[in-house]
Formats: C-alpha cells, structure tokens, sequence
C-alpha cells in the first residue's frame, strides 16, 4: 500500500468517525426531546395530542374548534402565539394585546419575530417552522391550537433570545375570524373606546379622534404647511414607544405617517387632540422600530404653531 492510498484510508476513517459522532448527537437530541415530550403528556394527561401526519415529531391538538370552513394554504391569517418552556413554564414570547401577526397560511412555517434575534440578525432570519402551518390547516377561522415542538424542529442547540439550547416548547396559536386587518383593527379600536368609555369620531379614513381643544388659528393646514407639534405616541396597552412635548418638533405632512396627514389638516394652531391609528394608516405590517407589525397607535397631538 502506498503512502497516497494510506492517506487516503487515513482520511475516509476520520471522516467516518466524524459523521458517526455527529448523527449520535443529533440521534441523541432528538431521544432526549421524543422521551421528554411522552412525559409531558402523560403528566398532564394531554390524551387529545396527536402526532402529526408525517411523524416527525410534534404533537398538537386543536383547543377551540370554532365552525366555518378550515384555513387552506391560499388564506389569510391573523394570528398570536404564546411560547413557553415546557421544562420550567418559562414565558418565551407572548403576541402583545395592541397588534398581532399576520401572513398567508401557507407561508406559516417560516416564522419570524424580531424579539427573538440575535444582534446583527434581521427579517432574512426566520426560522422554519412546518408545525405552524400544520396545526393552522386544521383549524377554521377563530379556532387554536396547542402544539408540543421538540427542539430540534424549534430553535435547536442554537436557541433564540431568551429561548435557550435544546428547549422543548408548549406552543399556543390563536388564529381570529377576521380577514382582513383593517377590521380586526376596527373591532379592537371600537373595543378599546368602549372599555374606557370614550366617544370619538370615526373618520373616513377609519382613524378615530377625539377633539379636547379647538384650534384658535386661522391659517389653514396643507402639505406645504410648517408645523410644530407637540405629541405623545402609545399602543393601545398604555405603553409609550414615542414622545415629543418640549415644542422642538417641526415637521409638514409630508413628513409624518399617513393617519397623522388626514385628520391633523381638520385642525388649527392650538388645538389639541387624540387619535386612535389602524395600523394600516401607522407603520403597517412591517412595524418601525419599537413598533410592530399590525400595531394600532394611540396619539395626543397639540398643534403649536402653522407656518404657510
């Protein structure tokens, strides 16, 4: 045998071992999960989880099944899901009560959210998920789920944000009945008012308003119009993401988000308001810095001063 093909037995066995090491550990992972989750079961006595169809190793169960025809991979859904650690009971992530997620159903195993990133990450980073998508088809629209996810269909040895390595997860999915987001923004901004008992106007553009001060100026507001302004932005949990009252703020309509450019133009210098913003009219399905996607804004505004 020569040196060449010595070498070359050298290496096939290292790679060899290598590719052994590296399915036991993954086959020991995915023992490890397959073990921990057929405890879980019987300890909570989830005699309604069913493996899912391919067998890969998610259970689920469909918690409310509403009526109506089941979701198909061409529909819309609104959505929330509820992550936490089945080890511990750890709350992972929790879809806030001002917005929620959104997509078609059958783009659902590519799930995203911006909490759960590592620095540098972005909306490239998404994780495939097939077991959203799975337990979605089986519901109708404001119907749940419960899914039981390994963690080697989750986020992996890798984790994500608070979701550490290896972390088998209890999952809830909430899907709406709503179609479309601007009803569903409409019903929790009608909601919203009720609840504190508040009357406002519902403009055409579907923003609501509240009127506190009208305006004393004469000048009327345009695009070209120069205005400074005075404001405070919150989501509708009381939360403030933005805020600026010190009288510095200047800025055209131009300028500003587009719920903002069709109810401040009904005003004049000195009056002060509220404005309740779907989400379309805000910063819509992409979000904006602090501000997620679908999330309904609630704004004081006093306009300081009209320069035309």
């Amino acid at each position: 045998m020569n040196n060449f093909t010595k070498l070359s037995l050298l290496t096939l066995i290292v790679a060899s071992t290598i590719f052994s090491s590296c399915k036991k550990e993954y086959d020991s992972i995915q023992t490890v999960d397959d073990s921990a989750i057929a405890a879980y079961i019987s300890k909570n006595k989830l005699t309604s989880m069913v493996p899912d169809s391919l067998k890969t190793g998610f259970y689920y169960q469909v918690t409310n099944p509403t009526t109506g025809s089941l979701f198909a991979n061409k529909d819309s859904i609104l959505y929330d899901v509820t992550i936490k650690s089945m080890s511990s009971g750890t709350q992972y992530l929790q879809s806030p009560t001002y917005a929620n997620l959104g997509t078609y159903v059958g783009y659902l195993n590519s799930f995203y959210q911006s909490s759960l990133l590592a620095p540098g990450q972005n909306t490239a980073s998404a994780w495939n998920i097939p077991a959203f998508r799975t337990a979605a088809l089986k519901l109708k629209p404001g119907g749940s789920a419960r899914i039981l996810l390994p963690s080697y269909l989750a986020f992996g040895r890798n984790g994500a944000g608070s979701i550490p390595s290896n972390e088998n997860l209890d999952i809830t999915l909430t899907s709406y009945a709503y179609a479309k987001q601007w009803q569903f923004d409409d019903y929790k901004i009608t909601n919203y008012l009720a609840t504190k008992g508040l009357t406002a106007t519902k403009d055409v553009s579907r923003v609501y308003y509240i009127t506190t001060t009208t305006g004393t100026g004469v000048d009327p507001i345009s695009e070209s119009s120069s205005l400074v302004v005075k404001y405070t932005g919150r989501f509708i949990d009381g939360t403030v993401f933005d805020s600026s009252t010190d009288g510095t703020y200047t800025t055209t309509l131009t300028g500003v988000i587009t719920g903002w450019g069709k109810i401040i133009p009904k005003f004049t210098a000195g009056a002060k308001f509220r404005m309740f913003i779907p989400s379309d009219l805000g910063y819509g399905t992409s979000g904006s810095g602090s501000v997620p996607p679908n999330a309904i804004l609630d704004f004081d505004v006093e306009i300081v001063s009209v320069t035309n």
